[in-house]
């Protein structure tokens, strides 16, 4: 039995040895260098990871986007606005287009449309009945005569029954935004550090920032979102962030920088949008970022 015992033992200690030349080689050379590449990943992956909102916090910014598209006014969430061509609808005012209609925008309602799917939430009948999902108004006069149809009606108080959906459509939309604002620009690894600081900044309101902001004006990144070849979406606001960055709380320079980029698509845009009339509605709009609510 002893000798069986320390024939184990010896056999044991060889396997051991032979594990440690092994551990020895591959933490040398190439080996020693894919090792500490896996560790830095496994070290820097919680830094990607954007706060979690609670439910109150989640309800509490879907108020806010209801409260800043509609003034939390039900009849808004069907909408049309004056100088446009096209309506906008749901909390977050999301487009929609008729067939081939070619626009500066970028399209959200199809996409919202396609979230609720994903949900299993049921759509209006009508909507379901589509051949394709276009906007079925040609023109603002026709959806303002088709205002109080029962179609109009039915979508209204679908939109608004299921704004959380809506909610969580608009911040799936800015956590999935990262990589392309880090894709356009020529800065990627700047604007990913921004856009995480800011995430983390005053709480609830770094996060608010960003997932209204993106709702509001867009990501940035779409080359045909351009008025005399400059972009007002949230990747030009983060650039005149780290353009102008000066020591200080956060959320006031990203509302200042909102500010500069929004007052410049006002000044780019065609005359015949008269788009100056809703600048101090957009400031106002900018300044609840940095507002503790």
């Amino acid at each position: 039995m002893k000798l069986i015992a320390r024939l184990m033992s010896e056999h044991i200690l060889k396997r051991s040895l032979r594990s440690r030349h092994k551990i020895q080689r591959l933490l040398s050379g190439a080996g020693l260098a894919i090792f500490f590449a896996l560790l830095q990943a496994c070290v820097q992956s919680p830094t990607t990871t954007l706060p979690a909102l609670s439910r109150e916090e989640s309800s509490w910014l879907g108020e806010r986007i209801f409260a800043n598209e509609c003034n939390l006014k039900t009849a808004c969430l069907t909408s049309w606005n004056t100088g446009e061509d096209f309506p906008s609808l749901g909390i977050g005012h999301f487009i929609w287009y008729r067939e081939n209609q070619r626009e500066v925008f970028v399209e959200s309602f199809p996409q919202l449309l396609e979230f609720y799917d994903a949900q299993g939430v049921a759509l209006p009948g009508w909507i379901t009945g589509l051949e394709r999902r276009d906007s079925p108004w040609q023109t603002r006069e026709e959806f303002q005569m088709d205002f109080d149809s029962p179609r109009m009606q039915e979508l209204r108080n679908f939109l608004d029954a299921t704004r959380h959906v809506q909610v969580g459509f608009i911040i799936r939309r800015m956590h999935a935004s990262l990589p392309s604002l880090k894709a356009a620009s020529a800065r990627p690894q700047a604007v990913e550090q921004l856009f995480l600081e800011i995430s983390r900044s005053d709480s609830p309101l770094g996060m608010y920032a960003l997932i209204d902001y993106i709702n509001f004006k867009g990501e940035g990144t779409s080359a045909a979102e351009r008025y005399q070849g400059q972009g007002w979406g949230l990747l030009q606001v983060l650039e005149h962030v780290l353009d102008t960055r000066e020591p200080g709380p956060l959320m006031p320079q990203f509302t200042r920088a909102a500010s500069h980029v929004l007052t410049r698509r006002v000044e780019n845009s065609p005359p015949e949008r008269g788009e100056q009339r809703w600048l101090v509605g957009w400031n106002n709009r900018v300044a609840s970022y940095s507002a503790q609510p």
